[in-house]
């Protein structure tokens, strides 16, 4: 099953002592790129939220945000960082008039205690924090769950917009079929007629007339070419129905499909062709486009 990279997924929970939230956005990249936002008296926890992220998306950049809230008797243990905060609502505050509006200052002083480090958690309690931990953690595979399904439902509807650009494709090439068969005679005629030449010329060279008559034969014949689009056509089908599909492989028969499609539209010397060419290349494009955010 196709998986995109673009994906979002977001989790809640609250315990007696904290509120977590966790989201997680993702979005296309060659590699994995995680970019962490996490409160400084869970920055240890880094490198195990990072594996948990490494483990299940794979492939992506990844913006994971954690927030955590004390509630109930916690509270009383947590004081708000007022030097940082007063710093965030000043500098919030000089941003929106520089902007050209007048804040709302309520609001503004809503958001400066949302940022990162606004309270000081003075509980030195060792077990109530391994306690938080297990909640955030909870929270965190919860939100990844729900990422990992989003991207699915991403990579489904992919799944279908190739299919249809390959059978649209495969259509084109049927008629790419019809049209050579009609192509074939005008082509035959031209050959004729540069026979009839050569034969008529007194300078008459039989290594002349045999090299001309590769050179037109290999020219004008696109019937390798068609079998081998048609063979890349089913390849990309087969591959995106596989297990193991990913965007990196139909990222490459892509390629391949191109080449033939362009030696087609360079070789077939015909108005007709040349317009079912473009139309192929058309939706070729769109296949390549969308193999980026395939992982």
């Amino acid at each position: 099953m196709l998986k995109s990279m673009t994906g979002y997924g977001v989790s809640n929970i609250e315990s007696d002592s904290i509120n977590v939230t966790v989201e997680i956005k993702t979005l296309n990249s060659k590699f994995l790129d995680i970019y962490c936002r996490i409160p400084r008296q869970f920055s240890e926890r880094e490198i195990e939220i990072r594996n948990l992220l490494t483990q299940s998306l794979e492939r992506g950049k990844v913006e994971f945000t954690l927030t955590v809230q004390p509630v109930g008797k916690t509270v009383a243990s947590t004081s708000v960082n007022r030097a940082l905060v007063n710093a965030y609502y000043t500098d919030l505050s000089a941003t929106a008039t520089d902007l050209g509006f007048m804040p709302d200052f309520t609001e503004l002083f809503r958001i400066a205690l949302q940022m990162p480090n606004a309270y000081n958690n003075e509980t030195v309690d060792d077990s109530s924090k391994e306690n938080d931990w297990t909640q955030i953690k909870v929270a965190v595979l919860e939100a990844i769950r729900k990422c990992s399904v989003f991207r699915e439902q991403e990579g489904k509807m992919t799944s279908e917009k190739f299919t249809e650009y390959i059978n649209t494709i495969q259509t084109l090439l049927d008629s790419v079929s019809e049209q050579d068969k009609l192509r074939i005679p005008a082509v035959r005629e031209r050959l004729e007629k540069q026979i009839r030449e050569l034969l008529a010329d007194d300078n008459f060279d039989t290594n002349r007339f045999e090299q001309e008559l590769i050179y037109y034969v290999e020219k004008f014949d696109i019937s390798e070419e068609k079998i081998r689009l048609a063979n890349h056509l089913t390849y990309f089908t087969e591959t995106l129905q596989s297990p193991e599909s990913n965007g990196k492989k139909l990222n490459f028969i892509a390629q391949e499909i191109g080449r033939e499609i362009n030696t087609i539209g360079s070789k077939a010397n015909d108005a007709t062709i040349q317009h079912l060419v473009v139309q192929m290349k058309d939706e070729l494009e769109k296949i390549k486009e969308q193999t980026m955010n395939i992982i």
